[in-house]
């Protein structure tokens, strides 16, 4: 079983079929169903009830995550195509970024820090809102604990793009600007992807939210570094 569990098109197949079910899921029954939780959630059962290790699973599966990079370079289309409005507004959403990472981190720390938590956790969990490959690599060189790091940031990811666009219209937010620039500075790619299902406007926004986020958080870790030395 391994010899073929190993091979890295079973975890590329088995991601892929995972979450083509799940969209399939939403689309016809439950449009509130998050396909990259639902998969998620399918993946683990899957792999769990089947014995197999993850590591077997990994062989394919860090092919998909590979293309992370990629795939998130690609909203530069969509920021090209809307830049004429991005440009109008990129004091705003620029400040709007600037603020929430600030806060982001802040709050971050402070909360931890009221509750106890330890210092491999602080370090790991203080990026989590910056998009995934940069989290990753800032949690590592502050001496994070890189996994944790990834966790957190996919559960901040999925949490705003869940939760998000009901808190925005409970709180009567209809900005384009606003709820772009907040997704792309607190949910990064995964809140990002959630936006263009409803405004591609907003997506573009969020999309160059969270580059520009990708760029300023690092330069706000720098500090931190050279005093965890």
């Amino acid at each position: 079983m391994s010899e073929w569990t190993s091979h890295p098109l079973f975890g590329v197949t088995l991601t892929v079929g995972a979450y083509a079910l799940s969209c399939w899921v939403r689309d016809r029954w439950f449009r509130q169903l998050h396909p990259l939780l639902a998969a998620s959630t399918v993946l683990i059962v899957f792999l769990l009830c089947a014995g197999i290790p993850y590591e077997d699973y990994n062989a394919g599966g860090s092919l998909v995550s590979f293309f992370l990079g990629p795939a998130t370079i690609a909203l530069g289309t969509l920021i090209y195509k809307h830049w004429p409005l991005v440009r109008r507004k990129i004091a705003a959403i620029l400040s709007g970024m600037t603020f929430g990472t600030l806060f982001g981190i802040g709050i971050t720390a402070l909360l931890l820090w009221l509750l106890g938590g330890s210092r491999p956790v602080l370090l790991s969990m203080l990026p989590k809102t910056v998009t995934s490959p940069v989290a990753v690599e800032i949690v590592s060189l502050i001496g994070g604990v890189p996994e944790m790091g990834a966790v957190f940031t996919v559960l901040t990811g999925l949490t705003g793009s869940v939760l998000g666009p009901a808190l925005s219209r409970l709180a009567g937010i209809r900005s384009d600007i606003a709820v772009g620039t907040a997704f792309g500075t607190t949910s990064h790619g995964i809140g990002t992807a959630r936006l263009l299902l409803e405004s591609e406007i907003q997506g573009s926004i969020s999309g160059f939210a969270m580059a520009a986020s990708a760029i300023l958080t690092p330069i706000i870790f720098v500090p931190v570094y050279w005093w965890l030395l």
